[in-house]
């Protein structure tokens, strides 16, 4: 069965570019690159992955484009490009010769304003994304998704992806809120999303597969999998399980699945939502 880790990060440590990782995040305090996730996706039957950008800026887009080039495993890239600059298309135009660049994303979730997404500037930038057929990654909160869903029935023929299930609260088991908007959210067709980022939600160092399974329900009932994609979100999953653990919970959780529906969620649903030739 092909699988695709839909989720996963690379960077060279630097502190005051990555500021995000504070000191309770040791662990992440160094360097994370591609011949480190490899043997660890070789591991566990995985073909390729998808990287993520974890930097907001055109030098992470080089980095990373860079890595995709010197190893044939990593499928595909989601860079980082200012969508609300007036010249945004002109910036993706000249990203173009890029293959294995499929999409972008923005840290919505920092951002002050919770509604940044709504902007005129910032749905302009997504206009142009659709017109030159780039994906985008949603990285929001709970509280982003009214607008996410404002977003996305703006555009109608933009392809968006939900990373970490909006990250709900698992360690406080609150799921009633954030199930009642993801629900609203997947009436969308033009919507995935990503069964990751789950174990640094939950109680990190207690966590149990069983506090997974009320958000995993909502989310195969909400999307089915034909719009659901694996995501390890190796190395920040390190703050909480290894990459056997992360894999443990999603693949006991398939276990009732038919092969058929296991196969559009490890794999399947990557290579079409990220337009990924294998």
């Amino acid at each position: 069965m092909l699988k695709i880790d839909g989720h996963q990060h690379f960077w060279k440590y630097n502190p005051e570019r990555d500021d995000w990782i504070t000191e309770d995040m040791a662990v992440l305090r160094e360097d994370y690159l591609p011949q480190q996730l490899e043997p660890l996706l070789k591991q566990h039957g995985f073909s390729g992955s998808v990287v993520i950008q974890s930097a907001q800026n055109r030098e992470e887009n080089i980095f990373q484009l860079k890595n995709a080039v010197k190893h044939e495993f990593i499928k595909g890239v989601v860079g980082w490009v200012d969508l609300q600059a007036e010249d945004i298309e002109k910036r993706l135009e000249s990203l173009m010769p890029y293959e294995k660049l499929k999409g972008f994303r923005h840290v919505l979730q920092g951002e002050k304003d919770r509604a940044l997404m709504l902007s005129p500037a910032f749905q302009r930038g997504i206009s142009a994304l659709t017109r030159y057929g780039y994906t985008y990654d949603l990285l929001i909160l709970p509280d982003q998704l009214v607008y996410a869903r404002e977003l996305v029935s703006a555009h109608p023929n933009q392809a968006f992806i939900v990373d970490h299930l909006a990250k709900p609260a698992i360690k406080a088991q609150d799921i009633d809120e954030w199930a009642e908007d993801i629900k609203s959210l997947a009436q969308h067709e033009n919507v995935y999303c990503k069964a990751s980022g789950m174990v640094t939600e939950a109680d990190m160092q207690h966590w149990k597969k069983e506090d997974f399974r009320p958000y995993l329900d909502v989310l195969f009932e909400t999307f089915g999998t034909g719009r659901l994609i694996f995501g390890s979100d190796w190395p920040v999953c390190l703050l909480a399980a290894s990459y056997a653990e992360v894999f443990g919970v999603m693949d006991a959780y398939l276990k009732s699945f038919s092969k058929d529906e296991q196969a559009q969620f490890w794999g399947l649903n990557a290579l079409d939502f990220y337009q990924i030739s294998i």
